[in-house]
């Protein structure tokens, strides 16, 4: 039986580790901390997936030589400020570099604006290990929604087109319907900036506004990352893709969404520091708000939703007098 190694057990992790566990693959899943790792493989719950029931041949770990021994897939799902620490331990390991890995967390490293397949390679290479081959998966995926096996669509990205079909072949026949795509770097900045313009749809909502507020910013949130994608030599179709605008609506709208959630708390008028608090997993947009605003000023991109958001969680903006600024900004010609 093909073993796949799943790193992370959070909701996101959990979930997909179900998938392919019931898709006929050993699945190893693993955590950093041997307390949760234990309680997960005992109660076989997870606390953020109530009443979802973790498969019994599902075996828990957190030690990292057991998790990665046999594998042929190694899928990352730590969240994104954890991936390069991460792949930094495993690469101690000849059989991790060995594996393909599937990067399954949305983000961009803040100081080096890599994107997270980009990472994984990078700590491979400076701990004199050869780097792994890794694959990028994305859109619009709430592992609340996948845990329930209801009807999912993800891409599947890279630029070698053997190894994509090779990935995407390990979800055929589950509730994830996968699609190939050569734009590894276009479906991860999307995957992470969403999360970002995300937060501004919120923080829209808890003030008050309604569905055509909500509309034009996940409009005009798309473009943003659009015209940045196309400075950064990605392909425009990616953006109108799954991992693009499909990506973003779910994260914008859904109660799932932790990012939405987030806004609209910082909307009604908590600070961000309380929202996260509240909210109480990893809100990836504030994550990968510090790399969006470097993106924006190393391309010399104008991008005044994301701007706004750090406007209001870093700079402790009044969410209402941004907005006012956004709507009184110069008159032009929509380009799309």
């Amino acid at each position: 039986m093909r073993k796949i190694t799943v790193l992370g057990s959070g909701t996101w992790g959990i979930a997909l580790a179900r998938v392919l566990c019931l898709n006929g693959f050993r699945v190893t899943a693993w955590s950093k901390f041997p307390e949760e790792a234990a309680a997960l493989d005992r109660t076989r719950e997870a606390p953020n997936l109530p009443g979802i029931r973790i498969p019994d041949e599902i075996r828990f770990t957190a030690d990292p030589g057991e998790a990665v021994s046999g594998a042929e897939f190694i899928l990352n799902a730590v969240p994104s400020i954890f991936v390069r620490d991460t792949a930094a331990a495993f690469s101690a390991f000849p059989e991790a570099g060995k594996a393909i890995w599937i990067n399954a967390s949305k983000g961009i490293e803040k100081d080096s604006l890599m994107t997270l397949t980009d990472v994984i390679e990078d700590a491979f290479a400076k701990n004199g290990r050869e780097k792994p081959y890794t694959v990028a998966i994305s859109g619009p995926t709430h592992a609340e929604e996948v845990a329930r096996d209801m009807p999912t669509l993800i891409v599947v990205a890279d630029g070698d087109t053997a190894r994509a079909e090779k990935v995407q072949k390990i979800f055929e026949g589950t509730c994830i319907r996968p699609y190939t795509n050569a734009d590894k770097t276009g479906v991860q900045i999307c995957g992470a900036l969403k999360n970002v313009e995300a937060l501004a749809v919120g923080i829209a909502k808890g003030l008050g506004y309604g569905d055509n507020t909500r509309a034009a910013m996940i409009t005009r949130g798309m473009e943003e990352i659009r015209r940045l994608g196309l400075a950064m030599g990605c392909s425009e179709r990616t953006f109108f893709g799954l991992a693009g605008i499909g990506d973003l609506i779910v994260t914008a709208t859904s109660n799932h969404s932790r990012n939405n959630r987030a806004g609209i708390l910082i909307g009604q008028g908590k600070t961000p520091r309380e929202a996260l608090d509240e909210v109480g997993m990893v809100v990836e947009g504030v994550n990968a708000l510090p790399a969006a605003i470097s993106l924006c000023e190393k391309y010399g991109m104008d991008m005044p939703l994301i701007q706004a958001v750090r406007d209001v969680v870093q700079n402790g903006a009044d969410p209402k007098e941004i907005v006012m600024d956004l709507m009184n900004r110069k008159l032009k010609q929509e380009t799309i």
